[in-house]
């Protein structure tokens, strides 16, 4: 039996996931952080949120995608989360 307080980043592992799953549109790790902010009322740091983020792609949980860059062609823009399907 695990003693002690759970580790927060189980919390916001699971936070993200349930933002995601709310959500029918990819999100960016600002609003990643911002709605897990709003569900769990601690503040969550956009570096904080994208370590979370990159945790859950390398364990495949989450899909990133790369959107092309606006106004440079040939270039990558921003990177969009969604859950892996």
């Amino acid at each position: 039996m695990k003693r002690g307080r759970p580790a927060i980043r189980n919390l916001m592992h699971d936070t993200i996931l349930s933002v995601l799953t709310e959500t029918q549109v990819p999100l960016t790790v600002s609003n990643l952080a911002r709605f897990a902010s709003e569900k769990t009322g601690r503040v969550l740091s956009w570096n904080t949120a994208q370590k979370y983020v990159q945790e859950l792609v390398e364990v495949n949980k989450v899909q990133p995608i790369t959107l092309p860059h606006s106004k440079e062609p040939g270039k990558e823009g921003l990177t969009v989360y969604t859950l892996k399907k």
